[in-house]
């Protein structure tokens, strides 16, 4: 695939970060209906360990020397499967996304070839209003893996004290100055997600480098739950969603051998009372429906319902000769 007569393309650096979210803004508007990506959220994403800008991203421009469109490849562990994105101005940007992609995926094959491996798995997301995107991945051969699920719910009514966990089970703020206290969360986050589809294990140390390189974190809405003294839950949040007035659960974890106690349940009320605390309208999180806990029913069971959906499509790709 070629660009229209006119167009050019270039590699971003993050001067460009304001230029990227207005595309960005108005891909998500046209997906979700509201900007779902931050100023800070485009300048990690140009500055994450594993892409580099200069070989990994791309921006394309039209004639009049608008940016309509941004490429960019994530990976987040350095190893595993590649998450290529494609945005693009709905209204101006939609001739570049096909030969964007292209572009990628040959970025993807040369990315195989230099950590010596024969292939990589290289994922998309689609939204169901983007039609032609999942046209694209289709020609491209893509195919379909699986679903998730964005949820939420209301905080109107919800008393800023949660109320009283099950028998035994106590909850309490992580402790961000105890070295202990956050490999204690680490390691129930890490053993809980072992048992779901396309977890990639990150080690504490990189894990930790990677929460404290974004700045100021709520370390009081991450939670620990503990069951009869023993550390058996965790829950952690994410500010992506303070926009939309919203506390967002990033993760939540129970241990196998403390499931069905009521404790995920516990941890969720004990969030949604600390967000309603901070004045905030909503809760939401984020689900794979492919996850062989079945979630959904515990967070139906909190109040929170399905809002809208994302389909992750996927294919091979051999490394660059």
């Amino acid at each position: 695939m070629t660009l229209p007569a006119g167009w050019t393309t270039r590699r971003p650096t993050l001067d460009d970060a304001p230029a990227i979210l207005a595309v960005v803004h108005a891909a998500d508007t046209f997906a979700v209906g509201y900007p779902d990506f931050s100023l800070d959220d485009v300048r990690e994403s140009l500055t994450a360990p594993y892409t580099d800008p200069a070989q990994d991203c791309w921006l394309a421009v039209d004639p009049d020397g608008a940016v309509v469109a941004w490429a960019t490849v994530d990976n987040p562990t350095g190893t595993g499967r590649e998450f290529v994105e494609v945005y693009v101005d709905p209204e101006r940007g939609v001739p570049a996304q096909g030969p964007l992609l292209e572009r990628q995926l040959a970025r993807v094959a040369e990315r195989a070839a230099e950590r010596g491996l024969p292939e990589l798995t290289v994922r998309c997301a689609a939204f169901p209003p983007e039609e032609h995107w999942r046209g694209l991945l289709g020609d491209a051969g893509f195919g379909f893996v699986k679903r998730y699920v964005r949820m939420t719910r209301s905080l109107a009514g919800v008393a800023p004290e949660p109320p009283v966990p099950p028998s035994g089970v106590t909850i309490r703020p992580v402790r961000p100055d105890d070295d202990a206290d956050l490999r204690t969360f680490h390691r129930i986050y890490d053993t809980a997600f072992r048992d779901t589809p396309d977890y990639e294990p990150v080690g504490f140390d990189r894990w930790y480098a990677e929460l404290t390189g974004r700045g100021d974190l709520a370390w009081d809405e991450w939670f620990v739950a503990e069951c009869d003294g023993v550390p058996a839950g965790a829950l952690r949040s994410s500010d992506q969603a303070l926009d939309q007035d919203m506390g967002f659960v990033k993760h939540l974890a129970v241990l196998p051998g403390h499931r069905r106690r009521g404790i995920g349940a516990a941890l969720l009320r004990h969030a949604f009372g600390c967000y309603a605390a901070k004045g905030r309208g909503y809760a939401g999180l984020g689900v794979d429906l492919s996850n062989p806990t079945d979630p959904v029913n515990l967070y139906r069971s909190v109040g929170l319902t399905e809002v809208r959906s994302i389909e992750m499509y996927e294919r091979r790709v051999p490394a660059a000769a």
